[in-house]
């Protein structure tokens, strides 16, 4: 088993700052090549308190708030204007950083674009849907329209 320190938020695993033991093999595959974790040492634990304070400055604390963070975000369609081709595929494929984008400008809320889980690459135009971590016990289901840019 390895120690990890989290410098992202990985599913069914932990929170930025946490400190986890994973297999060997997860570790050295999937989690250190993708710049989520770091190893644990004594040097790396003192890091654990910014990364920790970082992640909390970033979050919503209330449920109040989250509630309706999550009410502005599902009451309308959010658009997303992306450059298109012929037939309405995209040259590549709509990025968290600019849904994130599209949905702090439609909403006037701020939504981390870490929170945001895409599933499958959005590659065509039309509706579709992703969903937003607002707070750990809110997710939001947003609608999206993806339109052509002019």
């Amino acid at each position: 088993m390895t120690k990890l320190i989290l410098t992202h938020e990985v599913s069914n695993l932990g929170e930025p700052g946490d400190v986890v033991e994973v297999k060997d093999g997860y570790a050295r595959n999937y989690l250190l090549p993708r710049n989520y974790a770091i190893r644990w040492t004594r040097g790396a634990a003192k890091q654990v308190e910014s990364i920790q304070a970082a992640r909390s400055a970033r979050a919503v604390h209330d449920r109040e708030d989250a509630d309706a963070i999550k009410a502005k975000l599902e009451a309308e369609p959010v658009n997303v204007s992306v450059r298109a081709g012929d037939g309405g595929r995209l040259f590549g494929a709509v990025t968290v950083g600019a849904i994130a984008d599209a949905m702090n400008e439609a909403t006037g809320s701020n939504v981390d674009k870490r929170r945001i889980d895409v599933g499958q690459p959005i590659k065509v135009l039309g509706a579709h849907e992703v969903t937003v971590r607002v707070h750990p016990e809110v997710t939001a289901q947003v609608r999206l329209n993806v339109v052509a840019s002019k």
